[in-house]
């Protein structure tokens, strides 16, 4: 492989975000129901909830590429999976945690 290749550096990365947002899909898809449902609304309320929560989910997703991604250099495993799918869930609370910090990966202690 070629090792100048921005994508094979990418790779860890791009994989994690890959899998996190293939399982944020149902989990939006779920939400969105059940929030929808909550707010009172029909099947329209929940397919608004279900656009938001994608749209919230493919930001996180830009953003975590942006701030974190020329730092993750170890393989994807299933913990770590499960800490990209927490970190594009909760992308705002990590832009603040690390504002004035330097972007770290999600699986940085």
């Amino acid at each position: 492989m070629n090792h100048d290749d921005v994508l094979w550096r990418l790779r860890h990365a791009l994989a994690g975000v890959g899998v996190a947002l293939l399982l944020s899909v149902p989990t939006a898809a779920l939400l969105g129901r059940v929030l929808g449902d909550a707010l009172g609304g029909g099947y329209g309320a929940r397919v608004a909830v279900y656009a938001a929560l994608l749209a919230y989910v493919v930001l996180g997703a830009g953003v975590l590429l942006a701030r974190v991604a020329a730092r993750e250099t170890r393989p994807l495993t299933l913990r770590r999976a499960g800490r990209w799918f927490l970190s594009l869930w909760l992308w705002p609370a990590l832009l603040a945690g690390t504002a004035g910090k330097g972007a770290r990966g999600p699986g940085d202690a």
